[in-house]
């Protein structure tokens, strides 16, 4: 049974023009409570932390200089005082963290919901690595910074109210010791500007060993069986040294301007120290007074060391936050129009009124086309490659939108219709079929989770798969390996064509979905179409003499045009492209 997502919580706003941080802050919002508890808490916690050194100074002079109070009563205010501080302190922590992960949960779903939304074009041109690098790394810097610069302005305050105090304590000597505030702002301006691009160039270059490793992955077969192991680990590092030079360069920015913003500080501490101790020396500060001043100028160190974190994490966020936003800003090319309505009740009569369709401005795959395809008949379409066969198949389930002319199911255009009701009556097969690492039961019942296990074995022996699927280890529940390299590929193939016939769509495209399929069992595969539904639609996109006698009809294409239409004898007779591309065939099968 599979959960039902109830989807984030917020959105990031689609206002481009707003920066960064304010196109995040939905998602903040979305946790205001948990958000506003931990900053509270935070900020108690500081309360607490900053008197402690009032009451010190207050202990020192009255009880140990002036004996006007007893010292056991402030050790135990201290004690108390200094307790809240951590009780606080760690309630806020727990607060806080649930709500950073909160958060990360929220945009990881957020960015994998617009990408399932997005159109087959943007994937055409977008590598993998770069999508898993920004949907991981790139979210978890914007994470931490969205959840944590708040805090760590927060914690940053404690410097306005040990200043307060100060300022209550002697004036002079306060302004003495900010005298560095100048300098450490504008240390802090030129340490954002110099670190933003080299955060960029530090998240893309990590992108792009994301992808040489999803690609060796993924393509492990391949690599091995051209014997270039070598050459790829060749280029990992070489792309791994990329980003070391990009680490290393960050790391010396850091190193020329960190020390700048942790150890201006203890330039203040040392005027205090020298003032200070001349004013104590003359009786005009009193002992408690100048180890007070002390302990809030040791207060003070820890803000401006987070004001340095603070801007190394914000530009490292933006420069994430602006990658993710490179996807989210993304527009499908396919979408459904307002009124969509849902296909009901379909026969299958496909039609393509002279469409034509480019991938791209300048390649144009589909020229004037036109075919129309009666309800339960069965076609192949035939042509060398590249001549558009399979961009039949996805214009047909709208994978892609036509550049010109109509595609309908049943007299409907494909773009007023749903496009889950589309996908739903025009299954598509292809030729390289892809499946989970799960069992062999859950990849057939993909499409219908809700299915009975005597419907997932009649998908089965419809596709001439139950009786391999019985000898597997555990039949039906065998996890097969990723992408199901463990199955032969005819294997494969025919779990892929259980897994659209348990959906039962009217209209079926096979687009070379048999091909690694021995001729014999190709033909129970068809066989068993016929008599499974006599009304269903079938569209072959077939290289196979076998498979193209099957069909009741032949289209064959050159150049995105349909150039020949009949039945396979009537085309042996008249076509001498089709016998050309059939004795072509028949050389690459020998």
């Amino acid at each position: 049974m599979r959960s039902t997502y109830p989807g984030p919580r917020a959105y990031i706003s689609r206002d481009t023009n707003l920066p960064w941080w304010k196109r995040i802050l939905p998602i903040i919002a979305s946790h205001r409570l948990s958000f506003i508890a931990s900053i509270v808490l935070s900020f108690t916690s500081l309360i607490f932390q900053t008197l402690v050194p009032n009451l010190l100074n207050s202990a020192i002079t009255n009880s140990l200089e002036k004996h006007a109070a007893a010292l056991h009563h402030a050790v135990i205010e201290i004690l108390i005082f200094a307790v809240l501080a951590g009780v606080s302190g760690i309630l806020s922590r727990q607060y806080l963290f649930r709500t950073a992960y909160e958060v990360e949960a929220d945009l990881r779903s957020l960015i994998y919901e617009h990408l399932t939304w997005l159109s087959f074009s943007f994937y055409d041109r977008v590598q993998s690595g770069q999508l898993i690098s920004r949907a991981n790394s790139d979210i978890r810097s914007v994470q931490m910074y969205s959840t944590f610069a708040p805090l760590i302005l927060v914690q940053t305050s404690i410097g306005v109210l040990a200043f307060g105090f100060m300022l209550t304590i002697d004036p002079l000597l306060a302004c003495i010791a900010m005298v560095v505030m100048p300098i450490l702002y504008v240390v802090g301006i030129k340490m954002r500007r110099v670190l933003f691009p080299i955060s960029w160039i530090t998240q893309a270059r990590l992108a792009d060993v994301a992808t040489i490793v999803d690609e060796n992955v993924n393509g492990v077969r391949v690599v091995k069986s051209f014997a270039q192991e070598e050459a790829e680990i060749n280029r990992l590092a070489d792309a791994a040294e990329r980003v070391s030079w990009a680490y290393v360069k960050d790391a010396q920015i850091r190193g020329q301007w960190s020390p700048w913003v942790q150890n201006l500080p203890q330039l203040g501490l040392a005027l205090v120290l020298a003032f200070g101790g001349v004013m104590v020396i003359n009786g005009h500060l009193s002992i408690g007074a100048i180890l007070a001043f002390n302990a809030y100028l040791l207060m003070l160190q820890a803000p401006f060391m987070m004001l340095g974190q603070l801007v190394m994490m914000g530009q490292r966020a933006k420069a994430s936050a602006e990658r993710i936003f490179e996807i989210l800003d993304e527009n499908p090319d396919v979408v459904e129009r307002p009124g969509a309505y849902d296909l009901t009740n379909v026969k299958g009569a496909l039609d393509f009124d002279h469409v034509s369709f480019r991938y791209g401005p300048d390649v144009e795959i589909l020229k004037d086309f036109d075919l129309h395809v009666a309800a339960g008949e069965i076609v192949a379409l035939v042509g060398r490659t590249g001549s558009g066969k399979s961009t039949v198949a996805r214009l047909a389930t709208r994978f892609y939108d036509a550049s010109e002319g109509r595609v309908r199911v049943d007299g409907h255009n494909v773009r007023d219709v749903s496009l889950a009701s589309l996908r739903t009556n025009v299954g598509v097969v292809l030729d390289e079929p892809f499946l989970f690492s799960v069992s062999v039961r859950e990849n057939i019942a993909y499409g219908v989770p809700t299915a009975s296990f005597e419907e997932v074995e009649a998908a089965a022996r419809a596709a001439a798969a139950h009786d391999f699927i019985s000898d597997l280890p555990q039949g039906y529940d065998t996890v097969i390996g990723e992408r199901g390299y463990t199955l032969s590929g005819g294997q494969r193939q025919r779990i892929a064509i259980a897994r659209t016939l348990l959906v039962n769509p009217p209209i079926l495209i096979l687009d070379d979905a048999t091909s690694a399929i021995d001729v014999h069992v190709e033909s129970t595969i068809y066989q068993s179409l016929a008599t499974l539904m006599t009304s269903r639609t079938t569209v072959v996109i077939a290289h196979r003499i076998s498979t193209i006698a099957l069909a009741q009809r032949v289209i064959v294409l050159e150049n995105g045009r349909v150039v020949a239409d009949g039945t396979h004898d009537q085309l042996l007779a008249t076509s001498a492209l089709y016998a050309e591309i059939l004795a072509q065939t028949m050389d690459e099968e020998v």
